[in-house]
């Protein structure tokens, strides 16, 4: 029986595949949660809906989603910079990030809808090796400061230093909330004035705090901390988290049978749990069902979400390419076929339920579809079993949990970063082209030290000049267009001797586009001064874009000024359609001078041509 896309003969591969892979994602998708800044339950929430919604509509059999390290690390930067915006207060500004979250998810259902997903694998691999790489760096070096048991906000005498700032920071609010309309007057200032025994300690403190996490988020900020970090060191938090590193490389080379990841979690937890260490525990994780958050419909604000819309696409567009990445492994395992737009809607539509119910945005997962695949896993049902597993564990484990030291996950989100970054390109550059380097380290850079965002955009824009550059040479190189002595082309031997001083032939041998109108734009110097009618030979040009169009009109336009008369001989289709789209044709040049073929266009020039300039001596 096959319902929904997969097939019941298979619940017992799928049943074992799922609970492997359910307990696979149960410590990655806690980690990946507080490496967010939204706590595990977000991790694990996510991992939940994304996982179960995924395979149910998505177009990968076997594919198992959820939070993954490069959609975590994006989000992370976002959603600091979105706390920070809203003095610190995750639950002001939750709301907003989890409507980008769900803008996300539906706009990776429209690039579905659109068929975009089969267009993913033309995007440049500098940029997603440049990018990955950044993730991985990322990860590792923010990690270092929970790895080490250093908390910024916690820290008084670091805290202790942006008291100047966070009284100007409450003086600014206070102004800004007396002011009325766009001007602010005197009395502004004095309503501030009386309201400055709002200044309290507490209060200041609170503001303090906020700006020290908001100064060592992402990787420049944990690099200013880490001097403070260093001699801050609890002994105990790294012990834990290096005990963690080591249980999950060496458990690998024991077996792969159990998950190293959650071995760690479980042996470093239950000694730390056991003993009654005085360890720093993960943020508690809430009993019961999931339920749906409300507010981010009854607080939406439209202003408060259009700064973020590229934001939004962006890691819409991470999620469908991290996505198919991992269909194109389970295509190759299993030897399927998965449909790509289909697994984009399934996706989309994974990340808005998750959304809804406060978990954070994740992405088809390649290590967790592997396992699925070996342990038996075989339609959408293992991907579904694998989310009503982290449900169930949600529901009976929830308090268990929450006993887990932050520095466990801390040392498994070291792991991952390590895991994630692409050796493959890093090993290669010394044999790659130098622009395909230049690509890769400015992405790596920007995305590291600037923003996620804005590194994607300026690869993809500079990976695509440097395309275009590279395919206008190769094809500027094979066109014909230069302004070089023309040669006669095999029909043109029958063409009036006498005629060839007042006929000017041009010949164009492959497209006209922006690579080569430089070249083009010389026509006019060709034409010798005797010439009354230009013919130009357009039946090898198979393709005319914007640029080429442009300059073909600037030079009709030159000879229309000179008197001189312009035969085009055989158009194919889209020049032609390009020169009417204009009017190039019909009010430059009249239909009646448009040939079919050269030899119409010859008996025309026969007729119509006068020999006017004497035979030389």
């Amino acid at each position: 029986m096959n319902k929904f896309g997969f097939d019941f003969k298979h619940f017992r591969g799928d049943f074992f595949g799922g609970v492997t892979a359910g307990i696979v994602a149960l410590p990655l998708a806690l980690a990946f949660g507080v490496g967010s800044g939204l706590g595990p339950s977000a991790g694990l929430y996510g991992a939940i809906f994304i996982s179960f919604f995924a395979a149910l509509f998505g177009g990968t059999n076997t594919q198992i989603s959820g939070p993954t390290a490069p959609m975590t690390a994006f989000s992370m930067v976002f959603i600091a910079s979105i706390i920070a915006a809203n003095d610190g207060d995750v639950a002001t500004a939750l709301p907003v990030i989890l409507a980008v979250f769900l803008l996300s998810g539906f706009m990776q259902i429209g690039l579905g809808i659109a068929g975009i997903g089969k267009y993913i694998k033309y995007i440049p691999y500098p940029v997603v090796s440049g990018f990955m790489t950044a993730i991985g760096v990322i990860i590792l070096i923010t990690q270092i400061l929970p790895a080490v048991g250093y908390y910024p906000k916690e820290d008084v005498a670091f805290v202790n230093q942006f008291q100047p700032e966070a009284k100007e920071v409450i003086l600014k609010n206070i102004l800004a909330d007396e002011a009325n309309g766009d001007f602010i007057t005197v009395e502004d200032f004095q309503g501030t004035v009386n309201r400055a025994d709002e200044l309290t300690p507490t209060l200041i403190a609170k503001e303090s705090a906020t700006l020290a996490k908001d100064d060592t988020k992402g990787v420049i900020g944990a690099i200013k901390a880490l001097p403070a970090a260093l001699s801050n060191i609890k002994w105990l938090e790294l012990i834990l988290a290096l005990a963690t590193i080591f249980i999950i490389y060496g458990f690998k080379r024991i077996t792969t049978a159990i998950p190293s990841t959650l071995v760690a979690l479980v042996v470093v937890t239950g000694v730390a749990f056991f003993a009654n260490l005085n360890y720093i525990p993960i943020d508690k994780i809430p009993t019961g069902f999931p339920m749906p958050n409300l507010d981010i419909f009854a607080k939406f604000s439209l202003s408060s979400v259009v700064p973020y819309i590229f934001t939004a696409f962006v890691l819409s567009l991470l999620g469908a390419i991290d996505s198919l990445l991992t269909s194109v492994v389970a295509d190759n395992m299993t030897k399927t076929k998965h449909k790509p737009n289909q697994e984009l809607i399934g996706q989309g539509i994974g990340n808005s339920v998750a959304a809804i119910f406060g978990g954070i945005p994740g992405a088809g997962a390649t290590i967790r579809t592997v396992v699925n695949i070996n342990s038996g896993g075989k339609t959408k049902l293992s991907g579904m079993i694998a989310g009503l597993l982290l449900l169930m564990i949600l529901l009976v484990l929830g308090p268990i949990a929450s006993k887990i030291p932050a520095a466990v996950l801390a040392g498994i989100l070291i792991t991952v970063g390590i895991g994630v970054m692409d050796y493959k390109g890093l090993k290669a550059i010394p044999y790659m082209p130098r622009p395909e380097v230049a690509v890769l380290l400015i992405v790596l850079l920007l995305s590291t030290v600037w923003n996620l965002v804005y590194a994607v955009g300026i690869g993809l824009v500079l990976a695509s000049l440097m395309f275009m550059k590279k395919i206008g040479d190769l094809t500027g190189a094979q066109s014909e267009v230069k302004s070089l002595k023309e040669e006669a082309w095999a029909d043109e031997n029958d063409f009036p001797v006498k005629l060839k001083e007042e006929v000017f032939i041009k010949h164009i041998d492959g497209p006209l586009f922006f690579g080569s109108t430089s070249d083009f734009q010389q026509l006019a110097n060709q034409i010798p001064d005797t010439a009354t009618t230009v013919i130009i030979r357009m039946e090898k040009i198979p393709y005319m874009d914007q640029s080429g169009l442009y300059a073909m009109e600037d030079i009709l336009v030159d000879l229309a000024k000179k008197d001189m008369r312009v035969l085009l001989v055989k158009v194919l289709e889209q020049p032609r359609y390009m020169l009417e789209r204009i009017d190039i044709i019909p009010d430059l040049i009249d239909t009646k001078y448009v040939f079919d073929n050269f030899e119409e266009c010859l008996a025309w020039v026969k007729e119509n041509v006068k020999d006017t300039v004497p035979p030389q001596a």
